[in-house]
C-alpha cells in the first residue's frame, strides 16, 4: 500500500486535512503530521527547515508521498530535496517558494502583512488566527464554508503556543527556496485556487514551471485552501496523481 503524508501550513493543525486524510485513507496508508511545536510531541520551536524535515522525516514511512499546504509546501519541498530516498512525490498546496515580495519576485504578498500578524500576536493571539483564517478564505466561491471549516479546525485542535507561531512567521518572511526548485526532481503536482490571496497564482505557475516534472493544476473559484472549496476535483486529481 502507497504512504501519502499531509502536513498542515501556519497557525493551523493535521485536523484541516480530516476529510482529506479519510478519503484518502480507503486507498493509502494516510497520516496527517504535525510540523514541529504544533503538538505536545515536537515542542520545538520551528526555526529552521533542516529542524522541520529531520522530526518529519524521523515519524513518516521509508517511502512516501508528502503533500504540503502552505508553509507545508515549504517544508515539503526541501524535504524532498533533502531526502528524495523517502520523498517519492509531491503534492503542493497553495505554496509559494518565497512567500514575501523580494527584489525582482512580486508573486507574493507585502512582507508587511507578516510583519503585522507577527505584532499582533503579542497583543491578541486569537484575534490574530482568527484575522488569519478570514485571510486564507477571502475571495473564495465558498469562503462561507472554508471559513466555517478553517475555524471548526481550530476548535477542533490544540493552538500552537505563541512561540511557535511567531518562530512561523520569521520563517515565512525569510525563507527563499527558488534557487532550490531545480534540483527537486519528483514528479510534483502544483495544486492552486484561482483566487489565492495569500500566494499568487504566478507563484503556482511559477513553481510548476521551474520544477523539473512539476505540472499545475488551478482551481476556479478557489482561494488559499482549495482542498476545502472545492474537496473532490482536489480528491481526484491526488488520487490519479499518487497512482501514476
Amino acid at each position: 500500500m502507497k504512504s501519502i503524508v499531509l502536513l498542515h501550513g501556519w497557525g493551523m493543525n493535521p485536523h484541516v486535512f480530516d476529510d482529506l486524510r479519510a478519503h484518502l485513507s480507503m486507498r493509502y496508508d494516510a497520516q496527517a503530521l504535525a510540523l514541529a511545536g504544533y503538538d505536545d510531541v515536537l515542542s520545538g520551536e520551528p526555526c529552521t527547515l533542516d529542524s522541520m524535515v529531520a522530526a518529519l522525516a524521523a515519524r513518516a514511512p521509508p517511502r512516501c508521498c508528502v503533500a504540503g499546504w502552505s508553509l507545508g509546501g515549504q517544508v515539503a519541498l526541501a524535504w524532498a530535496r533533502s531526502a528524495p530516498e523517502q520523498v517519492e512525490r509531491l503534492v503542493l498546496l497553495a505554496t509559494n517558494p518565497c512567500f514575501v515580495q523580494r527584489a525582482g519576485w512580486n508573486a507574493a504578498i507585502d512582507a508587511r502583512v507578516l510583519q503585522e500578524f507577527a505584532a499582533a500576536l503579542d497583543r491578541d493571539c486569537d484575534a490574530a488566527l482568527k484575522r488569519f483564517l478570514t485571510l486564507q478564505a477571502q475571495g473564495d466561491v465558498a469562503a462561507g464554508e472554508v471559513l466555517r471549516r478553517l475555524r471548526a479546525c481550530i476548535r477542533h485542535g490544540a493552538v500552537a503556543p505563541v512561540k511557535t507561531l511567531a518562530a512561523g512567521l520569521r520563517f515565512l518572511l525569510d525563507t527563499d527556496l527558488r534557487e532550490a526548485l531545480p534540483l527537486i526532481a519528483q514528479s510534483a503536482l502544483v495544486i492552486h485556487g484561482e483566487r489565492d490571496a495569500l500566494a499568487p497564482l504566478a507563484a503556482a505557475e511559477y513553481l510548476a514551471r521551474m520544477l523539473p516534472s512539476g505540472r499545475l493544476l488551478v482551481i476556479p473559484g478557489a482561494a488559499h485552501a482549495p482542498f476545502l472549496s472545492a474537496p473532490a476535483e482536489v480528491m481526484r486529481a491526488v488520487t490519479e496523481f499518487v497512482d501514476e
